[in-house]
């Protein structure tokens, strides 16, 4: 072999060396998609200081709403508390771009609200005081008007979060549950529902002054602050009218009319009178004998006047027809049953 041809034959194999090593250099791994990581016996039976936590079935609890670490990408700091009601969600803002998600239940229809608000103070079996709007719209819970205490079926649950914007307490809270199962739906007055055992871990890891963000139901950061509508006052019942008295008339008796005439006159008339009898009986033919016509029974002269009777000149009291009584009122204010809760249409996503 020549020189000339060995320098060609060592260029190829150099040329070919070095499409190769392009060709593993475009290469791109492919990355694994993140499982969440779910927590380890979460929902266990626990101790929550003066009372105790039952277990709540994990496999009762759709997995979407269990406590778990997903990737989660926002611009809001960790430690941030990002709530999302359009998919029933609540994010403990983690480093690395992870949170930790909680389900939790929002407020029904009417009752949503957007806004950045701030964790003003923690309670520990929170005594709930229901507003005076509530209590309206549900009678029953006029037992509590002055607070009902702390404890297992307290509506507060175990711990609360209360949330003021811009130093206003509008009574918005993030608090724990005893009905768990309402959990992924919307069924409160504008509070955020949590399992007990995600309300305590929650609690633990959040201090006061925490931000908390709602997005708007859009899933977007709110640029302003919207709160539910007031809501429509329960109508008052109507007064029920007083049954009608029967009515009565009023009767007198007539007085007799009476016609003032004369003595002379009344004189002169009997007078010519005698007179005008006794030419009438000589000029009348002698009566033949006939059958005596029976007497008519005499009936007094009855006449009904306006629901009475007059006989005689005297009238008899009678009481006209009573009215029917008037129908009570129908009562048109009705308690408000708490509505059922409507489930949240949007699956969370991974």
């Amino acid at each position: 072999m020549t020189f000339r041809a060995m320098l060609a034959a060592t260029a190829m194999v150099a040329a070919l060396a070095g499409c190769e090593q392009i060709g593993s250099f475009t290469e791109q791994p492919v990355q694994a998609a993140q499982e969440p990581q779910f927590f380890e016996n979460a929902y266990a039976a626990r101790s929550a200081g003066k009372f105790s936590l039952p277990p709540i079935p994990e496999e009762e609890i759709p997995v979407a709403y269990r406590r778990q670490i997903v990737p989660y990408e926002t611009t809001e700091q960790p430690g941030t508390i990002v709530i999302d009601p359009a998919h029933a969600v609540l994010y403990l803002v983690q480093p690395e771009g992870k949170a930790i998600r909680y389900g939790i239940s929002v407020g029904r229809d009417g009752f949503g609200w957007s806004g950045t608000s701030v964790v003003a103070r923690k309670a520990q079996w929170p005594t709930w005081t229901p507003p005076a709007e509530m209590i309206e719209r549900q009678p029953s819970l006029e037992k509590w008007r002055d607070g009902q205490p702390g404890g297992p079926t307290n509506p507060l649950g175990a711990r609360a979060l209360y949330l003021y914007i811009d130093g206003k307490d509008y009574g918005f809270r993030i608090h724990g549950t005893p009905e768990w199962r309402t959990i992924g739906k919307r069924a409160s007055s504008g509070c955020f529902r949590m399992i007990q055992q995600d309300v305590l871990d929650l609690y633990e890891r959040v201090p006061t002054g925490t931000k908390v963000v709602v997005l708007t139901p859009e899933g977007e950061i709110p640029t302003k602050l919207t709160l539910p509508p007031p809501s429509p006052k329960p109508k008052r019942a109507a007064p029920v009218a007083a049954s009608a008295a029967p009515a009565k008339v009023e009767t007198k008796a007539l007085d007799a009319e009476t016609t003032d005439v004369p003595d002379e006159v009344e004189a002169e008339s009997a007078d010519t009178l005698a007179r005008d009898a006794a030419r009438a009986l000589e000029a009348a033919p002698a009566a033949t004998p006939e059958a005596e016509a029976p007497a008519a029974s005499f009936k007094p002269e009855v006449e009904a006047v306006a629901g009475t009777e007059i006989e005689r000149g005297t009238e008899t009291e009678t009481e006209a027809p009573a009215t029917a009584p008037a129908a009570p009122a129908t009562d048109e204010a009705e308690a408000e049953e708490e509505a059922p809760a409507n489930p949240v249409f949007v699956t969370p996503v991974r």
